[in-house]
């Protein structure tokens, strides 16, 4: 316990969509909260909440030991999400283990819990998912108190990523990317704050832990479609690209960014993650109930999402 008498969290990727989300529910539970940082100012949604800033990234050791320093907590968040293979493995299996290092040195006795993602599963199909795995080795078969927890797809107000979604929902038609028998897990971002928060205070250690909303199986594409259609009161009309057309649509994109000088979050190996037929939380890997259960449904997160996007003026 930290010698203001309220426990002490140090988190990476604070100022990113999830991160900000979780600061409020560190917060609201009583811990402090120690953020490493690489730019200032922060983002508008963390102006509330009191923090600590550690200048710095997770290429330098120097700030990791102050941000690792007298933490009860230590939540690994910060990551990159596009960028070639070196980039992806240095940011995401490199920074992970110079964190770690600063864990197992600082605070030996700490909570570790790395957030990787459901790529990792499948660290074939992408760059990305290989970096996330290697993220997850160099964390497991360390000593200590440590969980490795996947989300799969996060969703809510502020987000940027899915907001395509409810863009392509206002369309004539709607084009679904996978398989009509494929299965994605998803999750409001307020629900996986709440679930990593939960876990600082308890649970299963020592373990890889997915996360879901409370539909165990996952959903269809069509149904992703549609509560999308819903959620801006549009009449969904869904159909299903072929797989080889995502594919080429994925390379020539790529291509493009490549010729521009800019990376691409949508690229071949982009397209393979969402062709993948099975992204749907295994029961066997998830937070025991007394410990958290989810509460945002889709039809109910995607309803919120959408009407924050048109009072943002986003959508």
């Amino acid at each position: 316990m930290s010698q203001s008498g309220a426990p002490l969290v140090a988190l990476t990727g604070a100022t990113g969509f999830l991160g900000r989300y979780l600061v409020e529910a560190l917060c609201a539970r009583g811990w402090r909260v120690r953020a490493i940082v690489r730019s200032m100012p922060i983002h508008e949604q963390l102006a509330p909440h009191r923090l600590e800033l550690v200048p710095g990234d997770l290429e330098d050791e120097a700030a990791l030991k102050r941000l690792t320093t007298g933490a009860d907590a230590i939540i690994h968040i910060a990551g990159a999400i596009k960028g070639n293979a070196d980039s992806l493995m240095r940011t995401n299996f490199g920074g992970t283990r110079r964190l770690a290092a600063a864990w197992r040195q600082n605070a030996p006795n700490a909570r570790f819990i790395s957030v990787s993602s459901f790529t990792a599963r499948e660290p074939h199909l992408s760059a990305y998912g290989a970096s996330k795995k290697k993220a997850e080795e160099a964390v497991m078969k360390l000593d200590g108190d440590w969980l490795v927890v996947r989300p799969p797809a996060i969703y809510g107000p502020w987000d940027r990523e899915t907001l395509s979604i409810f863009k392509a929902a206002r369309l004539p038609i709607h084009p679904m990317l996978g398989d009509k028998a494929a299965r994605l897990s998803l999750i409001h971002v307020r629900d996986a704050a709440n679930a990593l928060c939960a876990l600082c205070d308890g649970g299963p250690t020592q373990q890889l832990l997915e996360l879901t909303d409370a539909e165990l199986d996952g959903y269809s594409w069509a149904q992703i479609v549609t509560a999308a259609c819903q959620a801006v009161s549009c009449r969904a009309r869904p159909f299903h690209l072929p797989p080889g057309l995502v594919v080429l649509a994925a390379r020539l994109n790529g291509a493009l960014a490549r010729a521009r000088g800019q990376v691409s979050i949508f690229d071949e190996g982009k397209a393979r993650e969402i062709l993948h037929p099975d992204w749907s939380a295994r029961k066997t890997h998830l937070v025991p109930a007394d410990v958290w259960t989810p509460k945002i449904m889709l039809l109910e997160g995607f309803a919120e999402t959408a009407k924050w996007y048109r009072e943002a003026g986003w959508l």
